[in-house]
């Protein structure tokens, strides 16, 4: 059997195959009224597609525990009811296609109240639907980005209060996986990192403060989650600073990234999702197929946490190679998830796999 098209199994939760959906920012959510960070006919649209494309576990793009957590202000969110009824309609969807759903709990931090990619992608204020944002330290992410407030120690409680509601409200919703958004710059890496982080309390200075926070939120998600399913926690292994001596920042390393991923296994994290970057802006990425595999790959050698795989992973061979060779459990696609929905289907067929498919979709197969 192709490993591509294994089964995987995630405490009693059972992953038809190996090909993954990573998480992917829509910004197409309202951004007033009611209907503010709830889920629409797009989005239904979008998640559903790939399931019926054969894709074994479909993960949400990052949905803000709090309003002031969204990247945009069209961004998608879990901190009301309505916003869970609409989630339902989807994960009930998905389920039915034989996809596993999760949801990615995120808070954006001081790269938060930003305008869509295609608008140009810069901060926005209150004429626009933004907001001040929040981080570790009032550090702008790059020049042109506003100061963001100071998180207070009795506020940072209140963000993992955040996380712990959310991921209650993301179990109603009937997602079966809580994927806890660690990466890409967002909150939780800010505080990771030394580059972000300037704090001189419990929170910053040494690896053990500058990972509290991810811990306490991975604990309060891990508290309202049932024991039967697993949690998931997004890391940048590396903010591709220390990698190039040229560049004087101080930053996240990958040494960090292992010495955390035993951490998080012990607080009950099932896997990590390795991506990198995003926290330094102008940082030197050497980019290229399947470039992030390599931090993966350490984690999982130098520890017993399972890792899924990202990074401009594109065919059904390479991805077929990750796993044989034991460099990742799982692979997640995004952008060419986007370009071929059914890319799942389309690997079983080139790997002699199988893949589940709906009734009036049989024809095809």
């Amino acid at each position: 059997m192709s490993a591509l098209f294994e089964p995987c199994t995630l405490r009693s939760l059972v992953v038809p195959n190996r090909v993954w959906m990573a998480p992917m920012c829509q910004y197409s959510a309202a951004v007033e009224g009611p209907e503010t960070g709830v889920p629409n006919d797009w989005h239904f649209a979008h998640l559903a597609a790939r399931a019926t494309g054969g894709t074994g576990l479909i993960l949400t793009e990052a949905t803000a525990v709090s309003p002031e957590g969204r990247i945009s202000p069209a961004d998608l969110g879990i901190w009301n009811d309505t916003q869970v009824e609409a989630f339902r309609r989807i994960t009930e969807f998905v389920k039915a296609q034989g996809s596993v759903v999760g949801i990615q709990l995120a808070h954006a931090g001081r790269k938060a109240s930003t305008a869509a990619p295609w608008t140009g992608g810069g901060p926005v204020g209150p004429e626009a639907h933004g907001w001040t944002p929040v981080g570790p330290s009032p550090l702008p992410f790059d020049e042109g980005y506003p100061v963001p407030h100071e998180l207070t120690t009795d506020e940072i409680a209140g963000v993992v209060d955040d996380f712990r509601q959310a991921a209650r409200r993301a179990l109603d919703a009937g997602f079966q996986v809580a994927e806890v958004h660690g990466a890409h710059g967002y909150l939780i890496g800010q505080f990771l990192s030394p580059h972000s982080n300037h704090r001189t309390d419990e929170y910053g200075g040494s690896f053990e403060n500058r990972v509290r926070l991810a811990l306490q939120v991975v604990d309060a998600v891990r508290e309202v989650w049932p024991e039967e399913l697993p949690v998931f926690f997004r890391v940048s292994a590396t903010d591709w600073l220390t990698e190039n001596p040229e560049d004087e920042r101080e930053g996240w390393t990958a040494d960090e990234t292992v010495r955390l991923a035993a951490l998080l296994r012990d607080h009950g994290v099932d896997l990590l999702d390795v991506s990198t970057g995003g926290n330094a802006p102008r940082a030197r990425i050497a980019t290229g197929p399947g470039y992030q595999v390599p931090f993966a790959e350490r984690v999982k050698r130098e520890t017993s946490l399972p890792v899924a795989a990202v990074g401009l992973i594109t065919d059904p061979q390479q991805a077929e190679k990750i796993l044989t060779e034991g460099r990742a459990d799982a692979v997640l696609l995004g952008r060419e998830l986007l370009r071929s929905p059914s890319w799942a289907r389309d690997a079983a067929g080139a790997l002699n796999g199988t893949v589940h498919a709906p009734a009036p979709y049989g024809y095809a197969i």
